[in-house]
């Protein structure tokens, strides 16, 4: 067989990598005339198996729709905020996802809170998780929508799907009594099943307050504080130091 026809039929059967490989191996014939056709076999599977691991990561960044792109090589862990290198490096081995906990970051406008839950939404999409990243306000106005159209319970099915779901700026705004129980319905689907990711500039100790009916604020803290991982930072504005002129 032709290594044309050979190479057609491989992109017939969608395995785009090996396709990869093997014109890399034809490419190069010093580099790899001397492997076994075992080696040079595995070469293109590997290749295989990296561009499907590749797709998927991209696929799930995608639909995650973050606010920013973050990345842990980027993090700033000089700045005197309190960031625990040691605890978020834990955080960032994605065994929180995998054992259905919480994390809540917490701080002052400016110190970081949104890059801090991207990036952890980023690397939980590298270690094959779907995440959905939404500001609090806009999810509980599309929630709300939904229960007008009809689209209600296939929303909160989709979420309850999520892996990781990311709500960034939690606690700005009073709830409503419909959004409360949007609320306490969306934790007790993720409860022990998912985890959750909140960014606040609210204290958690301010939360219950800010959710408003004690009833459902204990029933809905409940769920979201057991087993949760708080990281409360401190300290000035990282945004308006980095403007300051130097």
């Amino acid at each position: 067989m032709q290594h044309s026809q050979l190479i057609q039929q491989l992109r017939t059967l969608r395995v785009p990598g090996m396709v990869e490989a093997l014109e890399q191996q034809l490419e190069q014939p010093a580099t790899h005339n001397d492997l076994s056709f075992e080696e040079r076999l595995g070469l293109m599977i590997n290749r295989e198996s990296t561009y499907r691991t590749n797709n998927k990561v991209d696929r799930l960044l995608k639909a995650a729709k973050l606010k920013l792109q973050a990345y842990p090589e980027d993090i700033n862990y000089t700045h005197p905020r309190g960031l625990d290198k040691n605890k978020f490096a834990s955080l960032l081995s994605g065994q929180w996802i995998e054992q259905h906990q919480n994390v809540l970051i917490t701080g002052a406008t400016g110190c970081g809170k949104t890059y801090l839950g991207c990036v952890l939404a980023t690397q939980a999409c590298k270690q094959g998780y779907s995440v959905r990243y939404f500001r609090s306000s806009r999810l509980l106005e599309q929630l709300s929508i939904a229960h007008g159209d009809g689209r209600f319970t296939k929303l909160l099915n989709q979420i309850a799907k999520t892996d990781v779901l990311v709500l960034d700026d939690w606690g700005l705004e009073s709830l409503t009594l419909g959004q409360r129980n949007d609320v306490l319905e969306l934790m007790e689907d993720r409860h022990g099943n998912r985890s959750t990711l909140i960014t606040s500039q609210v204290p958690i100790q301010q939360w219950h307050a800010a959710i408003g009916d004690p009833t459902l604020a204990d029933a809905i803290l409940d769920r979201l504080l057991h087993n949760a991982h708080r990281l409360g930072l401190k300290g000035e504005s990282m945004r308006r130091l980095l403007a300051e002129p130097t």
